[in-house]
């Protein structure tokens, strides 16, 4: 942020504060006499000399002075040189005052004893000595000096150093040694204006939870490792987010997913091993650990702003930068979007608000501000180095800034919300860290009379130790008399500055070391490739919502901001969503078969579907298709279709009709397909023998047409008989004679029924139902009797 200037602080000092260290200097003349005899050290000499000694400030109670208090100041001063030191002391000063924020920058950095502007020592027995350092050994210190005795002037930002001096073999004669810098801010006369100050405070984790939730009715959920249990147990980053967030006056920032996923430690769940194959049950005492972190949870929020992120914080700038050119990226955000509030109001129960968008770091671009806004938000979270000020102003403006098309960009203070990234654990790290903090604070409130909005929106994800000291630093700041706490909602919409930039900076901007971290196109090509699946799958399952919510909201963790660096796990991820899928689709199947064989005219062939889902399946087909219809045809055509419906656990078999044209071989191809005529599954292919004519038909047809020749033989025989009888002897016209040629079939001679259906009945050559015969038909021999049967 371009920054010019400065508060008008009083610099000058009390009379008593100029008498003595006018004093002190009197006092110490003799001294100085003999120190003048010795060689002058040169700046440079001076800055690596008082390196020798590391002096650690690990504690400066109270952060923020007031008139009538005590400091107490505590470290270590450790002796880093070869050399022992004699004749050590620990020294308070108190240096110039700051006048910018910036100054408060590059006094910070700097190193090494600076005479003229670190100050003179407090002295007095505000000390404390040591008779001699040995090198490698560590030395405790603490100092308590009233803080009239510092005499600091008017309202500002003083530099405050502790330093040793002390005295080597080779270097027999006081210096300073060792020296460390930090601030102190002071308003004795009170604010003419008070800041108003949001501080958002982050409920963000990992990816926990994988897709899988069990193969049984209650459906337990699998977590990738045990990794949240750690953060919520006492210590844990997130026990400590929420035991010293209570306290506080924030707004709480909370991605939905970290609640649910909580949520469901409360209950049954299960963890992967590290192999990803086999899982184990979640103890009872993790469990507990849950419900209690939710119970402190929900008596945090309770009287606070609550701003819920898309489910699982997708990663806007990947989103922006890679993600747009592929079909349904933007609704996994819109989708991410929609379940945020009801995942949050359902567990701590509270209605937050969802039209925040907060790219990583702030930083934004076009692009990225279209994607944060697509999915309904209105309010985009930058940062002050994104949206760098350049009409010269020299304070800094309040964070809402209109950027168009209804937009509002909410701008942090980039200064005051990276204050506490790196290493905290240390004592020493994280009191400097505070000090400056509240330095900066005070500064930007003194650099103007106008109040102004001002938003303070740290890392996603502090550590303990962050956390730790961000939670001191926002205590002492709401208690430094120059802030008042405001919510996310209320800086969003308080009146902007006119003066300060709303031009959102290009894409060439974007920074790249924050592009190298992005998800690539790839990423989101794969999670477009598993929705496809999905969609294809969700058809088939008569409650689809078992499947579908688990696998869209693990889609929606793949997108997570939280992946950023950690692209192999994030692919891991995907993959391992995908597989999980794929696996249940395939357990709706068809069985395979074996060559089957078709004997005769028709047939049925039984083709079986199995389903070992838990649930049952429907709005499937199963196509059974001849690729010889000109052999083999099913249900009279190429193919046959019949709608298929399979309980969980079960199977079904299905039977198609078909009927053969003709022998040889012909292959049969199974398919599923659902409703609207997609493929599901793989098919099954099987070959179908057709044998017409079977032998055992042949012999009953062959045996048939002799039973036939021999009836014909034997009727010819016999009228061949009663022809020679009637030339022999004439015609007998005797009323008892039944074997003339009027009635050739007499009792004893007549085809008996068994031999009328062998020779008729099965022959389909055979005309049936004849006319009625003529007297003379009716003596003709060569009858086959069909009518003497019937």
């Amino acid at each position: 942020m371009a920054e010019a200037a400065d508060f008008q602080g009083t610099s000058a000092s009390p009379a008593r504060r100029w008498l003595r260290r006018t004093g002190a200097l009197l006092a110490g003349a003799p001294l100085l006499a003999g120190l003048l005899q010795l060689p002058a050290a040169s700046p440079a000499e001076a800055a690596t000399a008082s390196e020798t000694v590391a002096v650690s400030v690990d504690s400066l109670t109270p952060s923020i002075p007031t008139d009538g208090d005590t400091l107490t100041v505590s470290g270590t001063v450790t002796n880093n040189g070869k050399q022992a030191v004699t004749d050590a002391q620990v020294d308070l000063r108190v240096g110039q005052e700051l006048n910018t924020r910036s100054g408060i920058d590059t006094a910070a950095k700097t190193t090494g004893h600076q005479p003229g502007t670190d100050g003179v020592p407090v002295g007095g027995k505000y000390v404390e000595k040591f008779s001699k350092l040995t090198p490698g050994v560590s030395e405790s210190f603490d100092i308590s000096v009233p803080v009239d005795e510092l005499d600091l002037g008017g309202n500002g930002i003083y530099q405050f150093a502790v330093s040793l001096s002390g005295q080597t073999a080779a270097q027999p004669w006081p210096q300073v040694l060792g020296i460390q810098r930090t601030f102190l801010p002071w308003q004795p006369d009170g604010p003419d204006t008070q800041t108003k100050t949001t501080v958002l405070w982050p409920l963000i984790s990992t990816v926990h939870m994988t897709a899988q939730t069990g193969s049984n009715e209650s459906q337990t959920p699998v977590f990738r490792d045990n990794d949240l249990a750690k953060e919520l147990a006492p210590g844990g980053r997130l026990e400590q987010m929420v035991s010293l967030g209570k306290d506080l006056d924030v707004t709480w920032v909370v991605d939905p997913d970290l609640l649910a996923s909580v949520d469901a430690m409360t209950r049954s769940y299960r963890v992967q091993d590290e192999d990803g194959t086999t899982t184990t049950a979640g103890t009872r005492a993790d469990q507990e650990l849950a419900k209690q972190w939710l119970a402190e949870l929900q008596d945090a929020v309770a009287d606070n702003e609550v701003v819920a992120l898309p489910f699982a914080d997708p990663d806007l700038a990947s989103l922006a930068h890679n993600g747009t050119a592929v079909t349904g990226s933007l609704g996994h955000l819109k989708e991410a979007t929609d379940v945020a509030a009801d995942t949050v109001e359902s567990i701590l129960h509270v209605e937050p608000t969802t039209d925040f968008a907060w790219p990583v770091d702030g930083a934004v671009d076009p692009s990225i501000v279209k994607v944060a806004t697509s999915a309904g938000a209105d309010k985009v979270i930058a940062r002050s180095d994104s949206l760098d000020e350049t009409a010269g102003l020299t304070y800094t403006p309040s964070a809402a800034r209109p950027i168009g098309s209804g937009t509002t960009a909410v701008v942090a203070d980039a200064r005051l919300s990276t204050a506490f990234q790196g290493d905290m654990t240390r004592a020493s790290t994280s009191t400097l860290a505070v000090q400056r903090f509240l330095a900066q604070s005070l500064a930007l409130n003194l650099q103007t009379d106008k109040q102004r909005s001002i938003v303070i929106a740290p890392q996603r994800m502090p550590t303990a130790g962050q956390a730790r000291a961000l939670a001191e630093a926002v205590t002492a700041l709401q208690g430094g008399g120059w802030t008042e706490p405001q919510d996310l909602t209320e800086a969003a919409t308080a009146k902007p500055d006119p003066d300060a930039t709303t031009k959102v900076p290009s894409a060439s901007a974007y920074p790249s070391a924050l592009r190298k971290q992005e998800l690539q196109r790839s990423a989101f090509e794969q999670i477009a490739a598993t929705q496809d699946k999905l969609d294809k799958f969700k058809v088939i399952l008569s409650n689809e919502s078992r499947v579908v919510t688990p696998f869209g909201r693990a889609m929606d963790r793949g997108m997570s901001t939280s992946w950023r660096g950690r692209g192999t796990e994030a692919a891991v991820y995907r993959n391992d969503v995908e597989t999980y899928l794929e696996s249940l689709a395939d357990q709706v199947t068809l069985i395979e078969k074996s060559e089957t064989k078709l004997s005769g005219r028709s047939a049925t062939i039984p083709v079986t579907v199995q389903n070992n889902l838990v649930q049952g399946v429907d709005n499937l087909v199963l196509r059974l298709t001849s690729t010889s219809p000109r052999r083999l045809k099913i249900g009279g055509y190429a193919y046959e279709e019949q709608p298929v419906t399979v309980s969980g656990g079960h199977s079904q078999t299905v039977k198609f009709t078909t009927s053969a044209e003709a022998n040889g071989q012909a292959e049969v191809i199974a398919q599923l397909y659902t409703e609207d005529g997609q493929k599901y599954g793989d098919p099954v292919k099987f070959d179908v023998k057709v044998t017409e004519f079977t032998a055992t038909v042949m012999l009953v047809i062959g045996g048939g047409f002799l039973l036939l020749v021999l009836a014909g033989f034997r009727m010819y025989t016999q009228r061949k008989r009663a022809a020679r009888a009637v030339e022999e002897n004439g015609p007998d016209t005797s009323d008892e004679n039944t074997d003339g040629p009027e009635n050739p079939e007499g009792p004893d001679d007549r085809p008996t029924e068994e031999s009328g259906s062998g020779a008729g009945a099965d022959d389909p050559e055979q005309p049936s139902d004849p006319a009625p015969d003529t007297p003379a038909e009716s003596a003709d021999p060569s009858g086959t009797g069909e009518r003497v049967d019937r």
